[in-house]
């Protein structure tokens, strides 16, 4: 269990040491995954940014995902999550979260395109796994833009999750697969839903250079 995302992002970073000085990106998905990726960034001296996916939810349950969608418009669909939902309801839920992903990307990215990723190594970072939606879309957005390697790091998934990524990417690190899976916050001693005030923390301390302590 990792005591926060802090912890999980300095457990990861050295689990991706081999990486160190290399011609390499962190991306961080939000908000979640930027604590983390933070901090692998700063282990690794590489590049860092955030890329914005939101998952697409269920009218009849909004925490439950029937897929995601990236800023680039990059589109996953879940099959046996999706087939239920008419193609009206789906696109009004695609262009509400085509909103949000707008207002994201100006407040995190402060309106900035994504950094190149053509040849270089991409390794995109969350907290954790659960229904995998927003990362398939954000490894698919990634695959478009011809990037020497994709590398997938979280700190908890399942096993079943981590099998069906590495059928996707080059390399998949996962430090803690329990047996029973139910949520991320499950590998958590301290799990919290983040504000963009929080996470737009993380991405002005990378810009300014200054390490400094969160509370997490």
């Amino acid at each position: 269990m990792f005591t926060d995302r802090k912890d999980a992002g300095l457990q990861l970073a050295h689990a991706l040491d081999k990486y160190r000085h290399k011609k390499v990106l962190v991306l961080g998905i939000p908000r979640g995954g930027i604590v983390p990726a933070y901090y692998v960034a700063l282990h690794l001296s590489a590049e860092f940014s955030t890329i914005v996916v939101r998952k697409l939810g269920h009218p009849d349950n909004p925490e439950a995902a029937f897929g995601a969608i990236a800023e680039d418009g990059s589109i996953y669909l879940s099959a046996a999550s999706s087939d239920s939902i008419s193609d009206s309801t789906k696109t009004m839920i695609i262009e509400e979260q085509q909103a949000e992903i707008k207002r994201r990307v100006r407040i995190l990215r402060k309106g900035k395109a994504l950094p190149e990723l053509k040849g270089k190594t991409i390794i995109l970072v969350d907290d954790g796994i659960a229904t995998g939606a927003t990362l398939f879309a954000a490894i698919a957005m990634c695959k478009k833009q011809n990037p020497l390697k994709i590398i997938v790091a979280a700190a908890v998934a399942s096993q079943s999750m981590e099998a069906e990524i590495s059928k996707l990417v080059d390399e998949v690190i996962i430090l803690e697969k329990p047996f029973s899976f139910y949520a991320v916050g499950q590998g958590y001693k301290h799990f919290q839903n983040m504000s963009d005030e929080e996470t737009l923390s993380y991405i002005d301390a990378w810009e300014s250079r200054s390490i400094k302590k969160f509370d997490v």
